[in-house]
């Protein structure tokens, strides 16, 4: 769906949300980094070990990662082998962002009920020095598969009834920012 089409309450709504999105991801960053640094100053300076820290950080690693893969990585700048996707004209880039699309909207779904029983059953387990329980920890393993398959039904949609998938441009590439 083009941008035109999108009425300008729910841009600015989207934008407001990914902005707290991209927030929370910079404090989860935050957090790890200042627990990194207080694991090397007690280990090596204080010459008395915490685990509490490094539990904290691998902690904060997964939820960062999968937090910000589910609302703040943007589709076009996810990782891609795209030589042939880049030499074909529009319609067969649609065809095959639609058939990548309908995969990934397919796996994630068949998989999301056994993924939820296990999230679910890890309740019973819980980290070793933070007691956090498992199910809270990976519950954003299923915050993730939900905001994908919404976010590819979405640019699924915009693909088949909007305007083809971007063409990428080498000459514009860059890291993002």
């Amino acid at each position: 769906m083009e941008a035109d089409a999108v009425p300008s309450t729910l841009r600015r709504t989207g934008g407001w949300l990914y902005r707290r999105a991209e927030n929370v991801l910079a404090a989860m960053l935050a957090v790890m980094f200042a627990a990194f640094i207080l694991q090397i100053v007690f280990r090596y300076l204080l010459n008395f070990p915490i685990g509490w820290t490094n539990e904290l950080s691998v902690v904060l690693w997964i939820w960062l990662v999968l937090w910000g893969a589910a609302f703040v990585l943007r589709e076009e700048e996810e990782i891609r082998f795209d030589l042939i996707y880049a030499s074909v004209g529009p319609r067969a880039r649609r065809v095959m962002f639609l058939t990548a699309a309908s995969a990934l909207i397919i796996l994630y779904a068949i998989s999301f009920p056994a993924t939820f029983d296990y999230v679910t059953f890890m309740k019973v387990e819980s980290t070793a020095y933070l007691k956090i329980r498992f199910d809270w920890l990976f519950s954003i393993y299923l915050v993730f598969v939900v905001a994908v398959i919404i976010r590819y039904l979405w640019l699924g949609w915009s693909a088949m009834f909007g305007r083809a998938p971007q063409e990428f441009d080498p000459t514009k590439a860059g890291s993002g920012v």
